[in-house]
């Protein structure tokens, strides 16, 4: 069994006010559940799953797959947009917090890997628990 990499990080809420405000997420990544993704917890318990290569493609450039878009901002962040049925948020990560996540993820991978199943990239998908689990407890999945 291969181990889950999380790490607890901090995003900014982008609105259309002139403030943003730090919000934690939490980045989780379980090579045994899914080697090609990665998870971003929101505060108040939402889950967004998509591609590994999502977050890795738009350090570099924008990409949009499903309801997440994903882009640079300069050289130093990143802008995650979430589309659902509630609405849309918008967060802007540090790169180096992304990019210190990602090669965790690529060296659990490669420590893991097995054959290719020609199986597609996992598309966006987006659970909401009723409460943030706490810090170190698993993550209820809906």
């Amino acid at each position: 069994m291969s181990p889950v990499i999380e790490e607890h990080a901090r995003a900014r809420l982008i609105t259309d006010g002139p403030l943003t405000r730090p919000v934690p997420v939490d980045l989780r990544y379980d090579a045994a559940e899914d080697p090609r993704t990665v998870h971003i917890t929101l505060p108040g318990g939402t889950d967004w799953a998509f591609g590994r290569d999502l977050l890795e493609r738009g350090l570099r450039t924008p990409i949009e797959r499903g309801a997440v878009r994903v882009w640079p901002c300069g050289r130093t962040q990143l802008i995650v947009e979430l589309h659902s049925t509630d609405g849309v948020e918008v967060f802007q990560f540090e790169i180096r917090t992304l990019i210190r996540f990602l090669a965790r993820t690529r060296a659990q991978a490669a420590a893991t890997a097995a054959p290719s199943d020609g199986t597609p990239e996992k598309q966006p998908s987006r659970t909401t628990t009723a409460t943030r689990p706490e810090r170190g407890a698993p993550a209820t999945r809906g």
